[in-house]
């Protein structure tokens, strides 16, 4: 705020300024503009007539001043007014008018308000801006600041003077910028929040960003720039079965605004190894600094350098697939039967498992993939599957030589969960189709089939046998020569 640029009593007015630029400007040194009216006033409302002083000027301004093609805040009551292309150099940490720091929570509110309204167009908001920028810079020590004998480079800003003055959408800014500077000034601190345990590709999940100001509680609206690595921003499948398309749809980077509780949310799909979410934002310095003027009595320049940035990472581990080994073996001799063929399902039995990528697995015929067991070892291995998941092998038709026993609708199965990383063993066992001790032949009688019976005898048993028969043959010709002699 400073004094009218209006001609009084052929005396050019003085105003006393520290500006704030627009969001973003940290140039050390404003550039060169085309020519325009001195300390030229931008948005706000006047205060007339101006305070009381040594001289008095026809009115005050309250709000911002254009300086470089930049809107500005006067914050240090009654210093000249900067021309447009008045070149500054960087400075220190902004004072109040009297030389002295300012107090950190009112060093902490500016810092805010600054980053919060640096850029209004609102008469309302810019003339609260300035008028609690000068309570703040300017405020009188004793009631002898406020004496009306003294000049621009010695009086002090009269807080309840210009309040009263200004409009009641003007004071009603005032309450409300105040009070929300109260409460939402910094330091800030910003977290992320990944989902519990790992995402699997192609699955969205919820990431939340919580942006919380000094006292702990979180900042409402604040725009947070969301950038995704290995992964993109939203759920594809949820926004195309819903007809909708969602603005963070296949994004790699977005920027939304934090809600009542100063929370982001954002669905994250994984779209590689190590899915990773930065979040950015501009958050209020604990305190600002100034450009100073190269003219010394002129007012200095609040840079928006004063606030900083916040960033918060995350990162999550993608669950590690798992995959089943089946080995379908034979009821009776628990040996591995090829050629069976059998389906990955679900618990259910019908519909397909997952993959990994999150998709089913399906055949050309739209229903669960089929394998087929190894000739040699009866078994089958399938990989890449989604983790953890139940799962179940169902047999769709039988191997040869186990046809009897095969009932489709109650098919051989078996079923387990696949774990992250590991494997998974199931067993199907089939029944072989029996031997038939009969083999029909018509009308004619029923011929019994006989096996091939084969005897063997171990060599200690035939040199037994051979003794047995040399000793049986000797009785006999002992009987023999008894019975002649009778």
């Amino acid at each position: 705020m400073g004094w009218s640029t209006r001609p009084r009593a052929g005396v050019r007015a003085l105003t006393g300024l520290v500006a704030a630029t627009l969001l973003g400007t940290l140039s050390a040194t404003v550039g060169a503009a085309p020519a325009a009216a001195a300390g030229q006033e931008g948005i706000g409302y006047p205060v007339e007539p101006g305070q009381d002083m040594h001289p008095r000027p026809d009115h005050d301004w309250l709000g911002s001043y254009v300086l470089g093609g930049e809107q500005v805040f006067c914050v240090s009551f009654q210093l000249r007014a900067p021309d447009t292309d008045e070149p500054y150099k960087p400075g220190d940490e902004l004072l109040t008018k009297w030389g002295t720091k300012l107090p950190a929570d009112q060093a902490a509110n500016i810092s805010y308000l600054l980053l919060r309204y640096g850029a209004t167009k609102k008469p309302d908001e810019a003339a609260a801006l300035a008028h609690l920028l000068h309570s703040w810079t300017a405020a009188p020590r004793t009631p002898a600041d406020l004496d009306s004998s003294l000049t621009y480079d010695k009086i002090g800003y009269d807080a309840n003077y210009h309040l009263e003055r200004l409009p009641a959408d003007a004071k009603a800014a005032v309450e409300r910028m105040r009070t929300e500077a109260e409460a939402g000034r910094g330091p800030w601190t910003a977290s992320m929040t990944t989902p519990k345990g790992d995402q699997h590709p192609g699955e969205a999940a919820e990431w939340t960003v919580t942006v919380k100001n000094a006292k702990g509680r979180g900042v409402p609206d604040v725009p947070v720039k969301l950038t995704a690595t290995a992964a993109t921003l939203g759920d594809e499948k949820a926004d195309s079965a819903a007809g909708n398309s969602s603005p963070q749809g296949a994004a790699k980077s977005v920027t939304l605004k934090t809600d009542a509780d100063g929370t982001v949310r954002v669905k994250l799909t994984p779209a590689g190894d190590k899915p990773r979410l930065k979040a950015s934002l501009s958050a209020p310095a604990d305190r600002p600094y100034v450009r100073v003027p190269v003219d010394i009595k002129t007012q200095r320049v609040v840079s928006t350098g004063g606030e900083k940035e916040l960033t918060a990472q995350g990162v999550v581990a993608i669950a590690k697939p798992g995959k089943v080994a089946v080995t379908k073996t034979d009821a009776n001799s628990g040996k591995g039967v090829g050629g069976a063929v059998l389906r990955i399902t679900g618990t259910d039995k019908t519909s397909p498992a997952l993959g990994q990528d999150g998709k089913p697995l399906t055949g050309a015929d739209g229903k669960p993939a089929v394998v087929t067991t190894d000739g040699k070892t009866g078994g089958v291995t399938v990989e890449n599957l989604r983790a953890p998941q139940e799962i179940c092998v169902v047999e769709a038709s039988p191997p040869p030589g186990y046809t009897n026993a095969y009932d489709p609708k109650n098919p051989p199965s078996a079923c387990g969960t696949v774990r992250p990383g590991e494997t998974l063993a199931l067993t199907v066992t089939n029944k072989p189709n029996e031997v038939p001790r009969a083999i029909p032949a018509g009308d004619q009688p029923v011929a019994q089939a006989r096996g091939v019976v084969e005897t063997r005898y171990s060599v200690p048993g035939l040199a037994g046998l051979a003794l047995l028969v040399l000793l049986g043959a000797g009785l006999t010709g002992f009987a023999a020569r008894r019975a002649s002699r009778r």
